[in-house]
């Protein structure tokens, strides 16, 4: 076995306590001396420091990288404005999800990121689809950092003032802490924050920096989880993958209107068949929000049944939701089973449990939609 990778910040993980662990093959923090619910309590009310610099960052640059890209998502590329940012996904030929990203246009160049996991097969995958028609750069050399929570406008906008002109999904470039960054207004917990590109010997110097702030304390990748398990946002591997439509996953929006049948640039990309069929007729299963009626926590892999006892669905996120103070899961289940209130059940450790559906997400997100300041 191979020791894991580490990212710029795991000194700093060391020194601050962190219990590491391997994750998509870095040593990566699990929780802090807080521990899990108090970070998770504290991203919801102040802000969280994360580390995710074990995400993987590419530039696509030419004069043909944006169309390049749409021909493997069904997200709008071409017409993404300048300082903006989207979600989209890398689909298969059956209409499965390869991986989702965020993709934000920077000038003349397109800067996407990526899950660790998946990171190097998505690098070939662009290589070897487009790599033809633009330039693929891989950032090796940057950290990435999110700052999560309802203070973290109020502790970034010390640093850089032009943070407070940022709405959601934009993105800027500015100086913080001395280091020249990428900042976008987004991020994985359901909260108000922002992600941060830095440079990989700028890092520690920075999160220094905005650790000093009394606002903000280190979250770990345990809180990280159940904050984005609350706010309904999946995880791949998880609740997305090569078998799994955005139409069965309640990601309908990523395939914007100009590319779907009769659209001004309908199709071209994997799948599109698959997924225009589904928009019209509908999928057979839907992700779905899980709420266990016991104190029992579901995990991933856990059958769903429907009163009858046939088989209904399974669940592929579940743990403890802190600000629920009470389990909470994610699944798919069949089509006509999704309405919230639909009552099903799962048998963990030999004992039936009632869950009942609900609507997603369970906790309503806090994003900044419009500009402030």
């Amino acid at each position: 076995m191979t020791e894991p990778l580490q990212t710029p910040l795991h000194a700093l993980h060391v020194a601050l306590g962190a219990r590491m662990a391997p994750f998509a093959s870095y040593s990566m923090p699990i929780q802090y001396r807080s521990g899990i619910i108090r970070e998770h309590t504290h991203t919801r009310t102040g802000a969280g420091l994360f580390d995710v610099s074990h995400m993987g960052q590419v530039r696509l640059a030419g004069g043909g990288a944006a169309a390049a890209l749409e021909t493997l998502t069904p997200a709008d590329i071409v017409e993404l404005p300048d300082g903006r940012q989207r979600y989209a996904l890398l689909t298969n030929d059956a209409g499965g999800v390869r991986d989702d990203f965020m993709v934000a246009r920077l000038g003349e160049h397109l800067l996407i990121v990526v899950n660790a996991a998946c990171k190097q097969d998505d690098i070939e995958h662009l290589r070897g689809r487009i790599g033809e028609r633009c330039s693929i750069e891989v950032l090796d050399d940057r950290a990435l950092l999110a700052l999560q929570g309802p203070a973290a406008a109020l502790v970034l906008g010390r640093l850089a003032r032009e943070t407070a002109a940022l709405g959601f999904m934009q993105v800027a470039r500015m100086s913080l802490a001395g280091s020249e960054c990428i900042v976008s207004r987004s991020g994985y917990t359901g909260e108000d924050g922002f992600e941060i590109s830095v440079a990989a010997d700028r890092a520690e110097t920075l999160a220094h920096q905005l650790l000093g702030h009394e606002e903000v304390e280190p979250i770990g990748l345990g809180a990280r989880d159940s904050l984005r398990l609350e706010a309904g946002l999946c995880l791949y591997g998880q609740d997305l993958d090569r078998s799994t439509t955005p139409v069965e996953a309640g990601l309908t929006w990523t395939v914007a209107k100009t590319r779907r049948a009769g659209g001004a640039r309908a199709g071209g990309y994997p799948g599109a068949g698959v997924i225009d069929r589904e928009l019209a007729a509908g999928a057979a299963r839907r992700r779905v929000a899980l709420l266990p009626r016991s104190r029992v926590p579901l995990r991933g892999g856990a059958v769903l049944q429907s009163h009858d006892g046939a088989i209904a669905g399974q669940v592929t996120s579940g743990g403890f939701g802190p600000t629920l103070g009470a389990p909470i899961a994610m699944g798919y289940v069949e089509a006509g089973l999704a309405r919230a209130g639909t009552m099903l059940s799962a048998t963990v450790r030999g004992k039936t449990l009632p869950v009942e559906v609900a609507k997603l997400p369970v906790v309503p997100h806090g994003f900044v939609r419009g500009t402030t300041g």
